[in-house]
């Protein structure tokens, strides 16, 4: 029985030490979040677009050296 009281101290222990450092923690403002949000979408659609493009152009090159070449 006193196995079970050790654990739920060390539990609610713990619980309180998060809640301690959570009151620490500074927090974004809600612009900051809009603002990085969008550049990450947009990073995303850029990036998208020029992999897509890049794998395009070297599926053509392989091809024409396949072609040269086979």
């Amino acid at each position: 029985m006193s196995q079970k009281r050790i654990w739920y101290k060390r539990f609610f222990s713990f619980l309180r030490e998060v809640r301690a450092e959570l009151k620490k923690v500074t927090w974004s403002s809600k612009n900051e979040v809009y603002s990085t949000t969008l550049v990450v979408i947009f990073a995303t659609i850029f990036f998208g677009f020029y992999l897509y493009f890049m794998d395009i152009i070297f599926s053509w090159v392989v091809a024409q050296v396949e072609s040269f070449f086979g």
